[in-house]
């Protein structure tokens, strides 16, 4: 059977790396697309024409027309959770199996939260900056992370992780989330009005859909206080910016950290990422070579179950696969 891989070469390296891929040359006859950029809808039917799996990274969408377009495709892997660019609707109309990746980047992201906390806190990024650029950096007074409160929005794998961390070091934890349950007593959860109101640094880890679209708006900001911190580490579509980048240049919060935003590839917008009272990396909270491997290894297996005629673990539409092999 055959496999098109999508990434770009460099999303290749540093998305799937060379022990995955010889893992799916040894299951499947792999096909690489070596372009630049990534494939839209018409170069991705045109590369994808003599395959029967995509396994495709975040920047690939498969969007709904080219599933009528694409005869022998049998499935879409994606090398991701998100998995919001593919019509998984017209992908089960045309029989085709939609598969995502389960979280192997909890304890990177986690570990990234921690430290933006810290940068923060402590003006890191800020000192740097002045010492590189030949100046004398100011002496601020710092804050501890233990004795603070941390507001988690989203108790899912992340931010389970991350509560941990927190009450080790001593900080209080505030939880805001619908649909969990905690049975942690050193954990109170809290609407997220009430989080916002009393946390000193609020880490948004909400999963990104139309109910959480602009989640943290002008009106969420304001309940923070003026002291406090926002981290995103979820979407950029949960934020109004325009709203956070108002608030950050009236000081009416401290500063904010992100490693996602609006931007191509969900990056952080350059226009919040220049202001000063910001911290910002390039979407890189899951690009460690732990979290990599876990995502592009579980595409191995998936494409292994797949030309095997076999449903695999993380199919999001197994009951409308009808181009199963040996159907």
């Amino acid at each position: 059977m055959k496999v098109l891989l999508a990434h770009t070469p460099q999303m290749r390296r540093d998305y799937y790396g060379e022990r995955s891929l010889a893992g799916l040359r040894a299951v499947a006859d792999v096909k690489l697309h070596e372009g630049e950029s990534a494939l839209d809808a018409a170069a991705l039917v045109q590369a994808a024409g003599d395959v029967d799996i995509i396994v495709a990274d975040r920047m690939t969408p498969a969007a709904g027309e080219i599933f009528p377009l694409l005869a022998r495709l049998r499935a879409v892997v994606r090398c991701a959770v998100d998995i919001r660019n593919i019509d998984v609707a017209a992908a089960s109309s045309a029989g085709v199996l939609v598969t995502q990746a389960s979280a192997g980047f909890v304890q990177s992201v986690a570990e990234l939260g921690l430290g933006f906390m810290v940068d923060l806190s402590r003006g890191v990024s800020r000192a740097t900056a002045d010492y590189h650029g030949g100046r004398m950096p100011d002496v601020v007074m710092g804050r501890q992370l233990a004795g603070s409160t941390i507001g988690i929005i989203g108790y899912g794998a992340i931010g389970r992780y991350l509560a941990g961390i927190a009450k080790v070091l001593g900080m209080q934890v505030l939880v805001a989330d619908p649909f969990a349950t905690i049975d942690d007593a050193a954990i109170r959860h809290l609407p997220l009005d009430d989080l916002l109101a009393r946390a000193d640094y609020v880490v948004c880890l909400a999963i990104a859909n139309e109910q959480t679209e602009n989640l943290i708006g002008q009106a969420a900001l304001a309940r923070m206080q003026k002291h406090a911190f926002f981290i995103n580490l979820s979407r950029g579509n949960l934020v109004d910016e325009a709203a956070l980048a108002a608030a950050l240049r009236d000081n009416r919060i401290a500063g904010a950290a992100m490693d996602v935003g609006r931007a191509p590839d969900q990056m952080p917008s350059p226009e919040l990422a220049q202001l000063p009272n910001v911290i910002a990396t390039p979407h890189v909270g899951g690009l460690t070579p732990q979290a990599i491997e876990h995502q592009s290894a579980e595409t191995v297996r998936q494409v292994a179950k797949i030309v095997a005629g076999e449903i695999p673990v993380g199919a999001v539409n197994a009951d409308r696969w009808t181009r199963r092999p040996g159907s």
